[in-house]
C-alpha cells in the first residue's frame, strides 16, 4: 500500500495527561507502519462533556502510514488500551483518546469510524493544534484557517 497522510488527535486528563499524551506518541512512533511527520504543542482545554472532570491535554499528530485506515485505528485503541483507557462514559474523564481526525482525502463512513472527524470543525482543542502544523490545509472543500477564524478558543491555550 501506498504511504497515507493522517492526522490523529490526542486527548487526556487522567493520570499525568501530559506524559499520557508522550507515551502514545513514542508508542505511535515505534510502530513500523507509521512515520511521524510533525506533532503539535500541547494545549489544555476545558471538557467537552461533564463539567464535573479535570482539564484536558491535547495534541494533533500527522503522520505518512502504510495501514488501512480500519488497521489504524485499531493499533490506536491497543496504544488506548494499553494505556488504561476505560469506555464507560461518552465524553467521560480518560486516560488517553485518539482520534483519526483526517486519512488522506478519504471520506469514510462507518459504524466505527467516521472521518474527517465528526465534529472536527467545531473544536478547537482540535483545529487550533492542526492548524499549527498543517496551516494550508483543506477539509471538505473548506480551508483549515476559514474553520479556526469561526471557532472561538473556549478556554483552549497553548501550554508546551
Amino acid at each position: 500500500m501506498t504511504k497515507v497522510v493522517a492526522y490523529l488527535g490526542l486527548g487526556s486528563n487522567l493520570q499525568t495527561p501530559i506524559l499520557q499524551l508522550q507515551s502514545a506518541r513514542n508508542a505511535i512512533q515505534e510502530m513500523d507502519a507509521i512515520e511521524e511527520i510533525s506533532f503539535s504543542s500541547l494545549y489544555r482545554s476545558p471538557p467537552m462533556g461533564p463539567q464535573d472532570q479535570p482539564d484536558y491535554v491535547n495534541a494533533v499528530m500527522e503522520i505518512y502510514t502504510t495501514l488501512e485506515a480500519l488497521a489504524l485505528l485499531s493499533a490506536m485503541q491497543q496504544i488506548e488500551n494499553e494505556q488504561g483507557r476505560v469506555r464507560s462514559q461518552r465524553w467521560g474523564a480518560r486516560t488517553l483518546d485518539i482520534d483519526i481526525l483526517l486519512y488522506g482525502d478519504k471520506q469514510i463512513h462507518l459504524a466505527e469510524l467516521i472521518v474527517p472527524h465528526i465534529g472536527i470543525k467545531e473544536r478547537a482543542f482540535v483545529l487550533y493544534p492542526l492548524f499549527e502544523i498543517a496551516p494550508n490545509l483543506v477539509i471538505d472543500n473548506q480551508k483549515l484557517i476559514d474553520m479556526v477564524n469561526a471557532c472561538p478558543l473556549n478556554g483552549v491555550e497553548r501550554i508546551a
